[in-house]
């Protein structure tokens, strides 16, 4: 027989939000589905794939890494601040470099 003896939080523990770092790799996340539907509908509609989008795909991943080490030096402390100002302007950096080249191997498919 289970104990019958009275809860006083009665199992509910209340509302506890996402961490910031979180709530942007959710985001990030959110960016890559709507490329991936983008993607998919055109190729429900034209039967043919897409090529040359490889470095287009990593801009998302590398503006949002910039953004999580940002918020992760803010709400821990973790990395070091130079370190989370350098990650962030060498990922946004490479993400400005690739998307020429990204942008490139899209227009190519349409030639």
């Amino acid at each position: 027989m289970p104990d019958n003896k009275p809860q006083s939080n009665s199992g509910e523990q209340g509302y506890t939000p996402a961490s910031p770092v979180k709530r942007a790799l959710a985001w990030i996340g959110v960016v890559y589905m709507v490329i991936l539907v983008a993607l998919m509908t055109y190729f429900y509609f034209t039967a043919t794939m897409l090529g040359g989008l490889g470095p287009l795909l990593t801009a998302p991943g590398l503006v949002g890494l910039g953004i999580v080490s940002i918020i992760s030096f803010r709400t821990t402390g973790r990395p070091a601040k130079g370190a989370a100002i350098a990650l962030a302007v060498i990922c946004w950096l490479l993400a400005a470099l690739t998307l020429p080249v990204g942008i490139a191997g899209l227009m190519s498919n349409f030639t």
